[in-house]
């Protein structure tokens, strides 16, 4: 039977890929410098999946080709040490963990986790939960920290001494983005301040998406930010704020412009982490078509 009775959407289907996965992208791609971040994936994106099979679902992704994991709280019947171990025999580099705000009894526990899983990198993931009176309204929540200058003040001082104490552990503190941290607070954009007043050494993990949520241009943030972003979250989808902005498509397949992204941050860019908040098919085939468009249109690599 030949290709001519079939369109090529339905020639691609028989081959069990998406056509964003061939590499095929409506983006100008950037000039090839030589220069290729790795990709990995945050852990997050499987939640569900590990609550059921952590070592399965390990193995099933390192397989794909990632090359790294950025950790995510792990299920309470899986042991840190069970993991690392997993994670190490599956060849994945834990190249960051998502931690609650490292203060107070926190730290202990987060300087542990960074030994256990060999990480030097601890980043903040920026829900506010930690401020949280159990009202859902993350406005609220948002305004509890970034409300006043006055508050934006305090945060940034809080970032600054937190990356103090890690430091003179020999770890580094990120901070990850959600929209409102580049919306506009009293004339200012929280990560923009955070980057601008830095006292201590922070990095900042770049969400391209949530920036593009919040209505910036995701590359121009990277290019803005430079060295200082060199993780970057990687997700698809609208990138609009309403009911749909979690609904989160493989990358290629939606409304944001990697290659751009990737010419902005250049060299700077370490990471690229494949991640879904919310995905309506089979999420392993949503990460093997991210995997398959970023590594095939170079943007990012892997090892396979």
């Amino acid at each position: 039977m030949t290709t001519d009775a079939y369109t090529r959407k339905e020639f691609l289907k028989l081959l069990g890929v998406s056509a964003a996965s061939m590499a095929f992208t409506r983006f100008k791609l950037p000039d090839q410098t030589g220069y290729v971040p790795e990709i990995g994936f945050q852990l997050y994106t499987v939640r569900h999946q590990i609550e059921k099979d952590f070592d399965g679902t390990i193995k099933r992704i390192a397989a794909m080709g990632y090359l790294g994991v950025e950790m995510y709280p792990l299920p309470a019947h899986v042991a840190d040490e069970h993991a690392a171990k997993v994670l190490k025999e599956a060849g994945l580099k834990i190249f960051s963990m998502h931690t609650d705000l490292p203060v107070r009894d926190d730290r202990d526990k987060i300087l542990k986790l960074a030994e256990i899983f060999h990480c030097n990198r601890i980043v903040y993931p920026g829900w506010p939960k930690d401020l949280s009176t159990g009202d859902p309204d993350l406005y609220k929540k948002a305004d509890d920290i970034f409300g006043t200058l006055d508050k934006i003040k305090k945060r940034n001082e809080t970032y600054h001494d937190i990356a103090e104490f890690l430091s003179k552990k020999g770890l580094h503190f990120g901070l990850h983005n959600h929209w409102w941290d580049f919306e506009t607070f009293n004339g200012v954009i929280p990560f923009y301040y955070f980057k601008d007043h830095a006292k201590a050494p922070i990095f900042f993990e770049i969400d391209t998406y949530w920036a593009k949520v919040a209505g910036l241009d995701p590359a121009k943030a990277v290019k803005d930010f430079g060295k200082h972003a060199p993780l970057l979250h990687i997700k698809d989808g609208p990138a609009k704020k309403g009911p749909t902005m979690y609904a989160c498509l493989p990358a290629g397949e939606g409304s944001m412009d990697f290659p751009s992204i990737v010419k902005a941050g250049g060299r700077n860019i370490q990471w690229m982490i494949v991640e879904f908040d919310e995905y309506g098919g089979d999420i392993f085939q949503g990460l093997q078509a991210s995997y398959t468009y970023l590594t095939k249109n170079k943007l990012a690599k892997g090892s396979v």
